[in-house]
Order: C-alpha cells, then structure tokens, then sequence
C-alpha cells in the first residue's frame, strides 16, 4: 500500500524568494533538487545539491496546497530546532516562514525507506532503533509539547463517532462489539501516560536506513510526551499492514512492549483502528488523494489483530 501523496509540489515551483532564503540559509547556490517520494505533504520534498557540493533536504508548502500542512510545518520547526543532538534525526539547519510559505532545510541523510513488506533485519534494525530513541528521550528534552492523550483524545473516539453512524460496509464482528470497542479506545488513551518523547507517526516512509544501518526517523510534526513503547507500537501497526511478521509475537516479547498491560495495548490498537476507519469515510483533504484510501488499509489491517486479541 502506497502512502505517497500524488500532487506533490517540486523546488522550481516554489516562490523564488523562498528559494533565495534557502539558499541563504545554505549560503550557497541550489543547482539541482530532486523530488522524494513518499509521506502525505502535497508540498515539496527535495534532496537539493549546492554549486559547491553541499547537500541537504527542503520541504516547503503553502494553503495553496492543504490549508493545514504549514501548520503541521511550523510545528515541525519548532520541534526540530528543540531536538537534541543525539535525537536519531536530520538536524534543522534553518527555516523560512513568510505567513504563507513555511519551508524547512535539514542536513540530508544518505539512507532509503526501508522496504515493505519489511525485511527481518531492517525491521530489527529499526526496533533496536526505537528502543535506543525512547531511552535517550526519556525524560522529555522537549518540554512544550502535547501528552500523547492530548494529541489523541480526538481519534481514539473513533469508535463512538462510528457507533453513532454506523457505514454500511463496517464488518459484522465489529458491529456487534461497538461498545466493547469504545471502551478499549477509551482504556488504551488512560494508558498512554509517560515521560517519553514519542515521535507518533512511526511508519516506513518517516524512517531512513543507511547503508551502515543507521536509522533516522524523519517529519516530527505530531510529537508527544507520553509512554516508552507507543512508538514501537505504532510501528508494529505499518508491520501488520504490510504483512510477513507475527505481530502478536513481536508485541509479546519486544522488551517495551512485554510488560505492558495486554488490556493496555489492546486499548491502543482499537484506539487506532476506531480512528482509521472513521477517518477513512471522510472526503480526502485537499491536495492529498491516497491519504483516505491508506487510512483504510490501516484500519482494516487492525481489525483482525483486534479479533484476535479481544476473544
């Protein structure tokens, strides 16, 4: 399942004073951008190169695009300028905010999205990875950011907006559990108390391996303070989509994740099932066509997992 957008945006469409501020922020000449897929941003997504050789990746975007992805840029900006040095992360090297265009300039990593469906050794490379990141951003280093439960108090609410208005294709297991799945969404947002900043959008297009195997987690918009594992989880949901891996197993016996409340994590897993499904009905944002279709998938993924789980 594809998660790219289809109307992204490429650098010699941007406003030339954006640009020229780029450049600034490069101090030097851009001579050649190359557009990246993957992500959802409709806006531009560049690996650029500099006369002199420099390298670095730009995202830019503007209302004209999606009304709300320069939000989601600003607060990217300001997450990204407060990470710490040993955060697995490009480092932001400037950003450009004229009330319209919002554009980012990170130090470029050499690596590629991990292939899907996962291969065993990038997958434990990566969850080797996300233990690392939530030991060394426990407790938070950024300190002016959502609790997870606040960042995902709407969501999990899935399932009741669901219940409300059931669609006509929702399965028959999970229209006969509605209120069973309302009141896991609801257990999985009280567990998700923690000091750990969480990255909360863990999937293999916001991941890059590099050919040592060093692992980058990229676009920080939707950061959080919340528990250790929800990171890892969130990613076993991007393994479950995709297929090839026992799940239940990972879950099970990965160090985050083994001593964590089953109910809890059952919570969660319905928490992001309610909130794909309801979200997927909706009529796509502008300038992002695959995003519902990529929601669903999700959904869809998890039910089965749920089943399992809940008896």
């Amino acid at each position: 399942m594809t998660s790219a957008t289809k109307t992204r945006i490429a650098w010699a469409e941007l406003p030339a004073q954006v640009r020229a501020t780029v450049e600034e922020i490069l101090g030097d000449r851009v001579v050649e951008a190359v557009s990246q897929p993957g992500g959802y941003s409709p806006g531009t997504a560049d690996r650029v190169r500099t006369a002199g050789g420099r390298r670095a990746f730009v995202k830019a975007v503007s209302p004209a695009q999606n009304d709300r992805s320069p939000h989601m840029h600003r607060a990217e900006a300001r997450i990204a300028a407060a990470l710490p040095p040993y955060a697995p992360t490009p480092r932001l090297l400037g950003s450009h905010d004229d009330g319209e265009w919002v554009a980012l300039v990170f130090t470029d990593v050499d690596g590629r999205h991990p292939a899907t469906p996962w291969l065993a050794t990038e997958l434990a490379a990566v969850l080797t990875a996300l233990a690392a990141m939530a030991a060394a951003l426990t407790p938070t280093p950024v300190a002016a950011v959502p609790t997870a439960a606040e960042q995902l108090g709407y969501d999990f609410a899935g399932w009741r907006r669901i219940a409300a208005d059931p669609p006509a294709d929702l399965p028959p297991w999970a229209r006969a559990r509605l209120p069973e799945l309302c009141a896991a969404a609801d257990r999985g947002l009280a567990a998700l108390a923690g000091d750990t900043l969480c990255h909360l959008d863990v999937r293999a297009d916001n991941l890059l391996v590099g050919a040592d195997g060093t692992v980058s987690v990229v676009d920080w918009p939707w950061a959080c303070r919340g528990p250790s594992w929800l990171d890892t989880v969130l990613l076993l949901v991007n393994v479950r989509l995709h297929g090839g891996h026992d799940t239940e197993a990972l879950l099970r016996d990965l160090p985050l994740t083994a001593g964590v409340e089953p109910a809890a994590l059952t919570g969660v897993l319905a928490g992001l099932a309610g909130f794909f499904l309801d979200s997927a009905r909706q009529p796509p944002p502008p300038g992002i066509p695959t995003v519902r279709a990529f929601q669903r998938a999700q959904g869809e993924a998890l039910l089965p997992w749920l089943a399992e789980r809940l008896g």
